[in-house]
């Protein structure tokens, strides 16, 4: 009983927060678009359909509404923050939703999927979608297969058991320090990197040799896709309760804690 009453009020405080949202496609209005906590959302057949002949089939099991198209499939799970298309994670952060029986999708990552562009009028309040842009590449084109491997594994390795945002942010460090040029810059030469001693635990106790699940592949791929947590340039993490060193605490900047970590700029 408690559980269908949570059920039954989080329905009607969507229903609170959720307004009719303007959207085009090639100029024509969508019908069904919402606004919801200041996201756009589209309905994901409605929003499919209008640009190609596509077949939609809907998965009761995994709460999973799939758009097959000629070359590809494009998934969205009920609950999960991000579509899955060609191999790629697409990350809004922002839940899949089932309103009124039908699955609705925020509609940056759904239009992205469908080789579309989204601009924001603000004079009209209008999400405009043009289809026509460049195709979505695979996930074997767009990610590099060392760096997806490499990144999934210190994932792993460091954040087992802890949230996806926990995951991401310790592959935000990572590819952060890719970046930097205080470090090397590529995800394998990060991760083994030993100047001023081994750089990340698992190295030195050889768990970074463990094969990564599903959970730190996607956050691998949700990070090569350039998402980030935070716009503070993280670039070290430390378990606090653990760990032995205080050069970080005293002379990087603290961010935030997520999970068992606190991350550094």
């Amino acid at each position: 009983m408690k559980k269908i009453l949570i059920f039954m009020l989080s329905l009607i405080l969507l229903a609170q927060m959720s307004f009719a949202a303007n959207v085009t496609i090639d100029g024509e209005n969508l019908e069904g678009a919402r606004l919801i906590n200041s996201v756009t959302y589209v309905p994901m057949r409605t929003f499919a359909e209008a640009f190609d002949e596509v077949e939609v089939a809907w998965n009761n099991n995994t709460k999973t509404a799939t758009v097959k198209q000629q070359e590809a499939e494009t998934g969205a799970t009920i609950g999960r923050g991000y579509i899955e298309s060609r191999g790629r994670v697409l990350y809004s952060g922002n839940e899949n939703l089932i309103i009124d029986g039908s699955t609705y999708i925020p509609v940056r990552p759904l239009a992205k999927a469908l080789g579309a562009s989204v601009t924001w009028d603000n004079a009209t309040k209008t999400a405009e979608v043009r289809s026509g842009a460049e195709k979505l590449l695979s996930a074997d084109e767009f990610y590099n297969a060392s760096d997806l491997y490499w990144l999934a594994k210190i994932i792993n390795a460091e954040s087992e058991g802890e949230s996806l945002t926990g995951k991401l942010a310790v592959g935000n460090v990572v590819l952060n320090r890719v970046e930097s040029p205080e470090f090397p810059n590529n995800v394998y030469d990060v991760v083994f990197d030993k100047k001023g001693g081994v750089q990340f635990t698992p190295v030195a106790n050889g768990s970074i040799h463990k094969e990564p699940g599903y959970d730190s592949y996607l956050a691998a791929k949700i990070c090569l896709e350039s998402y980030k947590v935070t716009d503070k340039n993280i670039l070290f993490f430390l378990n606090p309760a653990i760990s032995t060193s205080t050069w970080v605490p005293n002379n990087r900047d603290y961010v935030m804690s997520v999970g068992n970590h606190d991350f550094y700029a």
